[in-house]
């Protein structure tokens, strides 16, 4: 399996240090390098039940965590949806992109005017 590609170089070096902005393709580097060798071995639907793990931690912090703990759970979701897109070779910028770049995929606008289903 081929390791996840870049659309651009990334901006993220070994020094350690504090990243005032990240993109996603810098995001997917980073756990790529940090993480892929235990990622891959674990296998997608291994990676998907800690994925849904976190996903349930998310849930209870915004039922009643603070903020701190609310963030970081939003960033735990975010690193396990990047390692599921890295294991399975999936550009996440080149996924967005391709559905949401041009607005919504129902409507076609870029602020969405599709009847809300209630």
């Amino acid at each position: 399996m081929t390791a996840y590609r870049p659309t651009r170089p990334s901006t993220i070096d070994n020094r350690q240090s504090t990243i005032p902005k990240m993109t996603l393709d810098d995001l997917q580097t980073l756990i790529e390098r940090m993480y892929s060798a235990k990622d891959r071995e674990r296998g997608s639907a291994a990676t998907f039940l800690w994925f849904c793990e976190e996903v349930g931690e998310l849930a209870g912090a915004l039922r009643e965590g603070t903020p701190e703990q609310k963030a970081a759970e939003f960033a735990d979701v975010l690193a396990w949806l990047v390692t599921l897109a890295n294991i399975s070779d999936i550009n996440l910028t080149e996924a967005l992109m391709g559905k949401y770049g041009r607005g919504c995929p129902g409507c076609g606008k870029m602020v969405c005017s599709c009847l809300s289903k209630s």
